[in-house]
């Protein structure tokens, strides 16, 4: 194998839905089955126009997400996958997700799915209170999370993942140890656990912003660090600020993200890194089918990332994660001092925020808590030892009457 050949991730969103969450803000349609045809259609052509391009790629993961792959049906993913196999591109050994909803999981699709090549399903499971689940508008119980578990074993899959959420309206820290103790039961590969956020413009968000039903911080904070002690002692490793899995099952799809790999997103909203590019389609469905069918322009947003840039981003994704960031790393791909970087991170040690091991820090559990506001500060810091070492940059802008630009903290998409 060429060794100048490159690892790319490819993520496909799938914007349909058989309801729409509560809390979703995601690009997701429901009740339009009828644009399902013309949007495969829009996704074949994009995939058959893109893949000869890729000269020096080699797919090693592929993710569809949404929305519902499941609701869209295992006949129409496996033709997706299918023209991803033709372009010769996808590596055996590759990881293939789905995500699923235990209300749309079918014992025949799931066995097609597997005997094709999909290895990893990601169930949104949520919650284990059926209450709770009408209440934030799920479809499921959680006698459907077990079934849908059970039929994916039996189907072939090895790396099952579960969706939970913690910070529900009227959920308890009871509410939220019982979840763990009947996810945890299942046995899964691996388990994402997110607080939730409310989203404006959703229902949830109407209903429940400033709301007593909404647990406190105090009390989100305390569940989250029940997790992390609880799901440890079950062998499932954090890896990241919201993920856990048992050792060699971590998504090597996100890490992509997180480790600012390549990937290449299809369909609606869907985003794309490649090199120092970033770029990502509309989010209105029927503008994509129209643009790609038409042959018009379906970009939403297109930057070109300095390595400045690129560095802000290593320092913002590197510590959502567990293994941290690295001098020797920045140093050698930014070509830049670490050493205001290195007080910074040395006093979140002192603070107990952070953990240093070697070369590398990390956040602890009490950092991930209050991360954006740790990788604000280091982002600042990043910012004035740049000008400090280079003062032409700082006179540039001062000569333009321009203020010098501080990057925010806030966390970037993720597909």
């Amino acid at each position: 194998m060429d060794q100048q050949e490159k690892r790319l991730g490819v993520y496909i969103h799938i914007p349909f839905c058989a309801s729409k969450c509560g809390y979703c803000d995601f690009c997701s349609l429901a009740g339009r089955e009828k644009l399902m045809p013309h949007y495969q259609d829009a996704v074949l052509i994009q995939l058959q126009e893109t893949m000869p391009r890729l000269k020096g790629y080699l797919i090693d993961t592929v993710y569809f997400g949404g929305g519902t792959p499941s609701y869209y049906g295992a006949k129409r993913i496996l033709e997706i996958l299918r023209e991803l196999k033709y372009s010769n591109l996808l590596l055996r050994s590759s990881e293939i997700t789905m995500e699923a909803n235990p209300d749309s999981v079918r014992r025949k699709d799931l066995r097609a799915l597997r005997r094709e090549g999909v290895n990893r399903i990601s169930l949104g499971a949520q919650c284990a209170n059926d209450e709770i689940l009408r209440l934030i508008g799920r479809r499921h119980t959680w006698r459907q999370v077990e079934l849908a578990v059970r039929r994916a074993r039996k189907a072939g899959f090895r790396n099952i993942s579960l969706d939970l959420i913690y910070g529900l309206p009227s959920q308890s820290r009871e509410d939220w140890a019982e979840t763990l103790a009947k996810a945890i039961a299942l046995k899964p590969a691996h388990l994402s656990c997110y607080g939730l956020r409310l989203e404006e413009g959703t229902p949830l968000y109407q209903e429940y912003l400033n709301s007593p039903l909404i647990p406190s911080e105090d009390d989100q904070a305390d569940m989250y660090l029940y997790a992390v002690d609880l799901l440890e002692r079950h062998g499932y490793r954090q890896y990241e600020i919201s993920n856990f899995a048992r050792p060699g099952f971590e998504s090597r799809h996100n890490l992509k993200y997180w480790r600012l790999g390549d990937y290449i997103g299809f369909g609606a909203a869907a985003h794309s890194n490649l090199g120092n590019l970033r770029y990502s389609y509309t989010r209105n469905v029927r503008e994509y089918i129209s643009g790609v069918l038409g042959e018009e322009n379906i970009i939403d947003e297109e930057e070109e990332l300095t390595d400045f840039n690129r560095a802000a981003e290593y320092l913002m994704l590197g510590m959502r994660t567990a293994r941290g960031i690295s001098r020797e790393e920045y140093t050698r791909l930014y070509r830049s001092s670490f050493d205001a970087l290195e007080e910074v991170l040395d006093a979140f040690v002192t603070n107990g925020w952070a953990v240093r091991e070697g070369d590398r820090w990390h956040f602890t559990a009490g950092g991930f808590l209050v991360s954006n506001v740790l990788i604000g500060v280091l982002l600042e810091a990043q910012t004035k030892e740049k000008f400090s070492a280079n003062p032409w940059i700082r006179e540039a802008f001062e000569s333009q009457g321009e203020k010098i630009p501080l990057p925010t903290a806030s966390e970037p998409y993720m597909n």
